[in-house]
């Protein structure tokens, strides 16, 4: 169904049960099924946030201010994208973590569209770590900016505890009703939380779609690029 496509990931999925910030089964799983799609011939690209390693409420409650907040939380997304990658070699599966932020010699390369574009076409995973590289966007407002970058077909939006995008929070409230499709402008409209309201705004025009399902199990974004209608579709208005 997609032939390039950008899976938005949760630091909070890279954690897992574990106590640990990683959780080194579920990051095996998350790599065999990168594999399967990568044995498909899809263009990956994977925005990793750093919920498991750093959030801005521990900032205010250590003090910190906003800009070394998000700079710290830029560098956890770094994190998160080498233990990936790392884990991808198991599989062989060859992959190269672009950064936002100035490379890590041997580990990180500085993010350039036109080299991680050649990277994609030669079949290589693209890690995109360091958000934008710039303080108060979020790992939301990056996946979008490097979609439309990277002419993405899709975002793939894998959540845990829900199965797509509601018209209120059904972890609150029981009454939510569950959308099946929706265009950007109404997600705008309604204030839904897909995603930042500033990254809906970055991608409402563009012929890409969001689609938001549950990652409680992986195989669904196996599901998705074979073509099953799981979870909501957001796109533009007229498509």
């Amino acid at each position: 169904m997609y032939k390039r496509v950008l899976l938005k990931l949760s630091g909070e999925s890279i954690k897992g049960d574990s106590s640990l910030i990683i959780d080194a089964a579920f990051v095996s799983r998350l790599s065999e099924m990168i594999e399967k799609l990568h044995r498909k011939n899809i263009e990956l690209a994977i925005v990793i946030g750093a919920g498991n390693i750093f959030r801005g409420k521990i900032a205010e409650d250590v003090g910190i201010e906003r800009v070394p907040a998000d700079f710290m939380g830029m560098m956890g997304t770094v994190m998160n994208a080498i233990a990936v990658s790392s884990s991808l070699k198991k599989y062989n599966v060859e992959s190269i973590v672009y950064s936002a932020i100035p490379q890590i010699d041997g580990i990180t390369v500085n993010y350039d569209v036109g080299a991680a574009l050649k990277s994609l076409k030669e079949g290589k995973v693209v890690f995109l770590a360091g958000g934008t590289g710039k303080p108060y966007f979020s790992t939301d407002t990056a996946a979008t900016m490097r979609a439309v970058e990277l002419k993405c077909e899709a975002i793939l939006m894998g959540k845990n505890g829900v199965v797509g995008v509601y018209d209120d929070d059904p972890r609150k409230n029981p009454d939510a009703k569950f959308i099946k499709d929706i265009t950007y402008d109404e997600i705008l409209e309604k204030k839904l939380s897909v995603m930042d309201q500033s990254a809906v705004e970055l991608i409402k025009d563009q012929d890409i779609d969001i689609r938001v399902f549950s990652m409680t199990d992986l195989e669904n974004f196996i599901r998705v690029i074979d073509g099953e209608d799981i979870g909501t579709t957001c796109h533009r208005k007229g498509k």
